[in-house]
């Protein structure tokens, strides 16, 4: 028996594993301690079991009264010798939605070469071919998408209303009017002394190099507006006196009517004096440029259109009106020639296919206003639209559609009217 014991003793000094039988630990004093002290107190109450001491020190926990409720989310120690793992980053995958894709349409369009065929086709064959492929593709293959990832809401049938719109509907502040503004003083003042005071006459006019003419009894004289500069380009002789002023669309070439019947072409940049074309037997009183023609309208209600380029000027002598022509003016686009006349008629003239001066006869006659139509304007933005203004007696601004023939509006200015588009 002897020796069994001392293998045994001996067997437990040479065992590595188990712990070592000394004195307690101070902090192990002070744990045993307090859970002593706690457990003595709550006896009365309940009944607790378990050892409270811990074998392995906490670091991180310097209270002396231990939590009585376990926290939910566990701690890392800072003495893990295992690193925690990083958390994902935030973030998702691109995943795109291909139900809206017609892919065989894609490939067509994607090999397509763009050739069309060398026929002519007419506008029949057109529109069934697009007819059939509609109901063949399901849709019009001239403007379909290839990369169209999402199909569009279908249209409301016609007439619906819908029934949540004053629901979802926000009251909005209205905003106010923009509107342009007018200047309610002169930005200059010229003085013309000796102008005549006749409304018929047309003896202003403005070019696109920023001069102006203005007829000062038998002179003209010229404004630069960039420089300020006046000159007098010239003078009339004896008791002739300029009736009318016209330039040129695009350049320096200045039109001049005169009280005799003569039309006299100048070249402001030289003062130099081209030509002087007859054709009428009264006061040239509206001057109106189509390129190289020039249509003039005189007292006695006679249309004519000079070819500025030809010896024999005169292509075309219309009777227009029964009265004086006191306004003049072609569109834009060179389609419609606009005159009006002491006799309160505007008459709408179309162009003749392949030339720059007008028919023989008004492809429009309106009758409504009251007095002398001597303001004419094209909208510059819409060349088939016109705004003609009525004398005195009228005092209305009316505007028409020379692709219809109708008027469009109508305003009452309660004075007489002469108008320009800008």
């Amino acid at each position: 028996m002897a020796q069994f014991t001392f293998v045994n003793e001996l067997n437990n000094v040479l065992r590595m594993d188990d712990p070592i039988r000394g004195p307690v630990p101070r902090w192990q004093k002070k744990v045993d301690g307090s859970n002593n002290s706690i457990i003595n107190s709550s006896l009365d109450t309940s009944k607790i079991k378990g050892n409270y001491a811990s074998k392995t020190p906490k670091k991180m926990d310097n209270r002396k009264t231990p939590c009585k409720t376990p926290s939910k989310t566990p701690k890392t120690s800072p003495d893990s010798k295992t690193p925690g793992k990083g958390k994902t980053p935030g973030g998702d995958r691109f995943i795109p939605t291909r139900s809206a894709t017609d892919f065989e349409l894609g490939h067509f369009k994607l090999n397509d070469d763009g050739k069309k065929d060398d026929e002519a086709k007419s506008p029949s064959q057109v529109e069934m071919e697009r007819a059939m492929t509609e109901n063949l593709a399901g849709r019009d293959l001239a403007g379909a998408r290839i990369l169209a990832f999402q199909k569009k809401a279908p249209e409301p049938p016609g007439g619906h209303q819908n029934p949540l719109k004053i629901v979802y509907s926000q009251s909005k502040t209205p905003k106010n009017a923009l509107t342009r503004y007018i200047p309610q003083a002169p930005d200059r003042i010229l003085d013309a002394p000796d102008i005549l005071d006749d409304y018929y006459l047309n003896l202003v006019d403005w070019s696109k190099s920023n001069l102006l003419a203005v007829a000062l009894g038998s002179s003209v004289y010229l404004w630069n507006a960039s420089s300020g500069a006046i000159s007098q380009l010239t003078e009339l002789e004896g008791n002739d006196y300029v009736s009318s002023l016209s330039w040129i669309t695009d350049g320096d070439t200045l039109a001049i009517g005169t009280s005799l019947g003569s039309t006299q072409i100048w070249d402001t940049t030289q003062a130099k004096k081209m030509r002087v074309m007859d054709g009428h037997s009264a006061r040239v009183g509206s001057l109106s440029w189509n390129q190289h023609i020039l249509s003039s309208g005189c007292r006695g209600g006679l249309l004519v259109h000079h070819d500025v380029r030809q010896r024999d000027h005169v292509v075309s002598s219309i009777e227009a009106h029964s009265q004086e022509i006191c306004g003049l003016k072609w569109s834009p686009d060179g389609r419609y020639l606009a005159s009006g006349g002491n006799d309160n008629i505007l008459n709408i003239w179309s162009c003749v296919t392949g030339d720059l001066y007008s028919q023989s006869s008004p492809l429009y006659r309106f009758s409504e206003h009251q007095a002398a139509v001597k303001a004419l304007a094209w909208c510059p933005w819409q060349p088939s639209i016109l705004a003609s203004g009525g004398g005195t007696a009228d005092r209305h601004i009316r505007f028409w559609n020379c692709n219809t023939g109708l008027s469009t509006n109508s305003i009452d200015t309660k004075s007489q009217v002469k108008i320009s588009f800008k």
